[in-house]
């Protein structure tokens, strides 16, 4: 059986996300659960950057066009938020094609919209 990838790392940040959506609730815009966000990593010590630039790399080049993650902790998970009704492709593809120009393993999608907070594991 395969070692669960950056499970305490992983651990660790969903709870975090728990804590944001135990005490606002879904309702609110995504920029609002990113700032609580942020403040429950720095009180729990996880390190984070928010709206971490990522490079697009082509044949070698780098394209003047950035994608932007809502968070990369401990320097190799990235983090995307929604507060939508669900999950969808789109997300998922969003999050896979981060995985793919910063060479990371794994990314979080973590969606405030719901009820119950949502996350799904994208592993590359």
């Amino acid at each position: 059986m395969e070692e669960y990838l950056y499970k305490e790392e992983t651990y660790d940040i969903i709870g975090c996300a728990m804590e944001v959506h135990n005490e606002l609730g879904c309702g609110f815009l995504e920029p609002v659960y990113q700032e609580a966000l942020s403040i429950v990593f720095r009180e729990n010590n996880i390190p984070f950057v928010k709206e971490k630039t990522l490079d697009i790399k082509f044949k070698g080049q780098v394209l003047n066009k950035k994608y932007i993650a809502d968070f990369v902790c401990f320097d190799k998970v990235i983090i995307e938020l929604k507060a939508m009704d669900s999950i969808s492709p789109q997300h998922l593809a969003q999050t896979i094609n981060y995985l793919k120009c910063t060479d990371k393993r794994l990314g979080l999608i973590i969606n405030f919209g719901t009820t119950s907070l949502q996350y799904r594991r994208v592993i590359l």
